[in-house]
């Protein structure tokens, strides 16, 4: 397993705290670090706002030998209104379509395409499949679920169209801990999400932050589980990054000792 970087933070207000959304410097910066320190998988989506364009134009300042080594995971059936700068959820046919060809506009290349918003009768649907196949002439060859039911990861993991499940699993939420052990079983990938509780990990109940040692302990209740795949941190500074590359480093020091 790696840490990877989710890129919700630099499209939209999120987490624990909500925060405004990076400057195009301040995101630039968090992209060119996490490329330098060999962060190799970023995940995106049209529903994070302004994520995809602006991860789309980072990555065409990037050579052809950076670019592959860079994986570009983005999602549809989550969709983003500008008007009300909020999200709305539609799996037809036509709107996964006009989803993906906005995606491939923003985006140089997409290594991995997840159905966002997952549920059984939503991977089971006619449409969507047909949307699945439409991705695939358009030459996206693999294809993930996000979920955050064990009835849904149960449904993905048998399916062998997808590769790759995304679902939320950290300290305060661990109702998709048994789905580590049926994907490597199935030889899937995982992309662990939300791993701080979008940040509320870090704070004790009077709202002060904790300190280095807590951050670590977060990664070593993911990484205890074993799985194929990467944990997306949510960092939207390259200080913020840093500091969750130092982490997981130690959980893993610290676990491998143990």
């Amino acid at each position: 397993m790696e840490l990877s970087l989710g890129l919700i933070s630099i499209g939209r207000e999120w987490g624990h705290i909500k925060r405004p959304i990076p400057s195009l410097e301040q995101v630039n910066d968090l992209l060119n670090t996490a490329v330098r320190l060999g962060i190799r998988y970023f995940d995106t989506a049209p529903a994070y706002g302004l994520s995809e364009e602006r991860f789309g134009n980072f990555l065409r300042t990037l050579n052809q030998d950076q670019l592959r080594n860079v994986m570009v995971t983005t999602k549809c059936g989550e969709h983003w209104d500008n008007t009300t700068s909020s999200t709305f959820v539609d799996h037809s046919y036509e709107s996964l379509c006009a989803s993906i060809d906005q995606s491939l506009t923003r985006l140089p290349k997409i290594d991995i395409l997840q159905v966002h918003k997952a549920t059984p009768q939503v991977l089971a649907d006619d449409e969507v499949r047909r949307a699945l196949k439409y991705a695939k002439k358009k030459g996206i060859t693999s294809f993930g679920a996000s979920v955050s039911d064990l009835e849904t990861a149960k449904v993905a993991v048998a399916d062998p169209l997808f590769c790759l499940l995304q679902f939320p699993f950290n300290q305060s939420y661990t109702v998709m801990e048994d789905v580590f052990a049926s994907a490597w079983s199935a030889g899937k990938c995982i992309f662990v999400n939300r791993p701080l509780g979008m940040g509320s990990l870090m704070y004790d109940e009077k709202g002060k932050l904790k300190g280095k040692a807590a951050l670590v302990e977060a990664y070593k209740t993911i990484m205890s589980q074993q799985f194929r795949g990467a944990i997306l941190s949510g960092a939207s500074s390259a200080e913020h990054l840093n500091q969750n590359l130092r982490a997981f480093h130690k959980a893993k020091e610290e676990l491998q000792a143990s």
